[in-house]
């Protein structure tokens, strides 16, 4: 039987795929500006806004949308003023993002099955309006970041470099950290809030082993994001796994396959090369004092 004749396998797999390109597109700035665990904190901000889309009856993913926007933007801010080092907001960013979801969780009506859907991914409960936001979000995420790399990329290498040539750099730094929110949060129905920095940096971490420009970097990321939601949601599907912990694991896959192959690879180019014997320096005459 296909499982993909089913409406909600179809809206798996599209909303998969888009998180796919999405998150490495992003992902690859973060890990540029050593931020790779930033995702982590906003989806911990993100439980928030389910807490409290749960407790008032709105929707979980736009209200998270909204939390997770506001908690990265205030973030950056603290961060760009020098009034806290990026370990201790981060720091905010994870105990004050679960305390507070946990705690609203607790208030609503909500079973402990639905937070488990958001802290481990839930695809296949993937409604049809909670589609549109994914593809929304998504392609916002994605365009944003395709047609300002050189901008973004300028900003994450030196950012006073950036400055001094006259960039917007508060701008694109709050721009980077509102992307940062928004593919948070689709990619949370697609993975859960515990496996997000997954899929936005083990792409970036596989592509990195075989690439050396950044815009190689980028597109081979993308495509390896997009290999490892497509290869997930179908192993999902055919093994009855859970999606999102299909999706990493086939990333992490793809990461552990590139590096055995690099590695291989140079080894076999070191014993290949011919030995060259050390040529040997002539010796001087021996100068006799009389």
């Amino acid at each position: 039987m296909d499982l993909f004749q089913y409406d909600f396998m179809l809206r798996a797999l599209v909303g998969a795929l888009v998180i796919g390109l999405a998150a490495p597109a992003l992902g690859i700035y973060l890990v540029q500006r050593r931020l790779a665990l930033i995702g982590d904190g906003i989806g911990h901000v993100a439980l928030t806004g389910v807490g409290a889309g749960l407790l008032f009856n709105r929707s979980p993913v736009l209200v998270a949308v909204i939390a997770a926007t506001l908690g990265a933007i205030v973030i950056e801010l603290i961060r760009s003023r020098g009034r806290t080092s990026g370990d201790l907001a981060l720091a905010l960013l994870f105990y004050g993002g679960i305390a507070g979801g946990v705690l609203l969780v607790g208030l609503s009506d909500a079973s402990s099955a639905a937070l488990n859907s958001y802290l481990f991914g839930s695809l296949i409960t993937t409604s049809p309006a909670d589609l549109v936001t994914i593809l929304v979000l998504g392609v916002v995420v994605l365009v944003a970041m395709l047609a300002l790399r050189p901008a973004l990329f300028a900003v994450c290498h030196d950012e006073e470099y950036a400055r001094v040539s006259g960039l917007p750099v508060r701008a694109l730094n709050l721009l980077i950290a509102v992307g940062t929110a928004w593919t948070v949060t689709i990619a949370m129905r697609a993975v859960g809030v515990l496996l997000i920095s997954a899929l936005m940096v083990v792409p970036v971490a596989a592509a990195q082993q075989v690439t050396r420009g950044f815009r190689s970097t980028m597109t081979a990321a993308m495509a390896l994001g997009l290999f490892a939601a497509g290869a997930g949601i179908w192993v999902a599907a055919t093994a009855d796994t859970a999606p999102g912990a299909s999706v990493v694991l086939v990333a992490i896959g793809s990461f552990l396959a590139l590096a055995l192959a690099t590695a291989a690879r140079r080894a076999l180019r070191r014993r290949s090369r011919p030995v060259v014997p050390p040529i040997a320096e002539p010796h001087e005459p021996e100068v006799v004092l009389r």
